[in-house]
């Protein structure tokens, strides 16, 4: 298993690591498989989406905030609970193809970190696996 570190810088955050994972792909050398991601946290997540237009991450984040907001009478203490909703709807699981050494990617998609309660120190786990 390998590790992706990232550091957010804000509350809210989508963050590109697609030429991380495919850089831990290249570095694997596997050919044919699965590349399967986690988030070990309760207030991220990880999606695919596109990565030429930046405004795209940002409409998802303002929609997101809009129909979760932060305030919003949660019995959760720690004043995150936004957090944790987002998180269990963009889910902490992603499993992409392998293909030729390659991940199996659309033409405009790039994979997301998606930090819901920042800034803060985070991770993403990596397991590739040959098949």
């Amino acid at each position: 298993m390998k590790t992706i570190d990232i550091s957010t810088s804000t509350r809210s955050q989508l963050v590109d690591i697609t030429d991380k994972v495919r850089k831990a792909l290249a570095e694997s050398g596997v050919k044919d498989g699965l590349c399967v991601l986690w988030v070990p946290h309760t207030t991220a997540g990880i999606t695919i989406n596109e990565n030429a237009d930046p405004s795209v991450a940002r409409d998802i984040l303002m929609e997101l905030d809009r129909r979760i907001p932060w305030e919003d009478g949660y019995a959760h203490s720690e004043g995150n609970s936004a957090a944790h909703v987002k998180s269990s709807l963009v889910g902490c699981e992603k499993t992409l193809l392998i293909e030729g050494g390659r991940l199996a990617l659309g033409t405009w998609q790039g994979v997301y970190f998606c930090e819901f309660d920042g800034p803060r120190k985070r991770q993403v786990w990596l397991k590739i696996v040959q098949c």
